[in-house]
């Protein structure tokens, strides 16, 4: 599947049996909305909720990590999600977590694919277009998840790439986090990036109704950020999540050398012994 479908797509290919549609809406620590809630209120017809914060690996102390891959499978069987699946993940979120979602229905090889709704719930919405009320509980499928390997980053593995560079790493957080003129959101972690880091705020590579920017004008974005295509690139952010949206739009670019260093900021800012800058890139 491509890594996008339009609105106008999905609209003909709903009810069919091959299709599951989840939402995967998500918001920042401190943002006074309910996804669940939201769901239940409105959402496309025939979407399950995916309920993304907590498909994590939930041992694990660093918020939202990868999950095992017999929570992948459970979560996925119980969204109705089979080996013969077509998935296309949307939200109505800020942060766009749909690309959070696409990255790991990929990363772990669930169904026939993955696709972000372009434009999420609001363009679907401002379109004109149905939407269902209700918690939903489909049939469950039979998806068996298991993680591709190479296609994540450590911390380790940062930590080593800030001595050699063999990678392009570029940071989804906003310009202030980045900087560290902005305090982080989490109690205790410190401000700045990663040494040898760009910056390029994941809000940039969307349109006014909500649909991913593409071709010259995403390409743009990354060189104006400064980053060097001729490296394998890694991407990162405050949690994982919205480094997704750029590992998506890179893809987009036709570059397939792009990783995602799934701790991110919650991670190497919270531990004293990380190397941090601050100040613009």
């Amino acid at each position: 599947m491509d890594i996008l479908a339009s609105t106008e797509w999905l609209a003909a290919e709903l009810g069919k049996d091959d299709m599951r549609i989840v939402d995967a809406s998500l918001f920042l620590p401190g943002v006074p909305r309910d996804p669940r809630a939201e769901f239940e209120q409105a959402h496309i017809p025939g979407a399950a909720f995916l309920d993304l914060p907590t498909l994590a690996d939930l041992d694990d102390p660093r918020p939202g990590m990868l999950p095992t891959d017999a929570f992948m499978t459970e979560r996925c069987r119980a969204l109705g999600i089979s080996t013969d699946s077509r998935i296309i993940v949307y939200d109505n979120s800020p942060t766009h977590s749909a690309a959070r979602g696409w990255w790991m229905m990929r990363l772990y090889g669930v169904g026939k694919g993955a696709a972000i709704l372009d434009g999420g719930l609001p363009k679907w919405v401002a379109e004109g277009r149905p939407t269902e009320s209700g918690a939903v509980t489909p049939p469950p499928g039979n998806a068996v998840a298991r993680r591709a390997t190479g296609q994540v980053r450590t911390m380790d593995d940062l930590i080593a790439n800030v001595n050699s560079r063999a990678e392009a790493v570029i940071d989804a957080r906003g310009a202030a986090r980045f900087t560290g003129e902005e305090k982080e959101p989490r109690p205790g972690m410190a401000s700045g990036h990663i040494p040898g880091s760009r910056n390029l705020p994941s809000s940039a590579l969307f349109n006014a109704d909500n649909s991913m920017k593409t071709g010259e004008e995403l390409r743009q974005l990354f060189a104006q950020a400064g980053l060097d295509f001729d490296r394998p690139v890694i991407t990162t952010c405050g949690s994982g999540v919205t480094a997704a949206i750029l590992l998506a739009g890179l893809e987009l670019l036709g570059k397939k050398d792009a990783t995602l260093y799934d701790g991110s900021w919650s991670e190497w800012g919270l531990d004293p012994a990380t190397p941090k800058a601050t100040g613009a890139a």
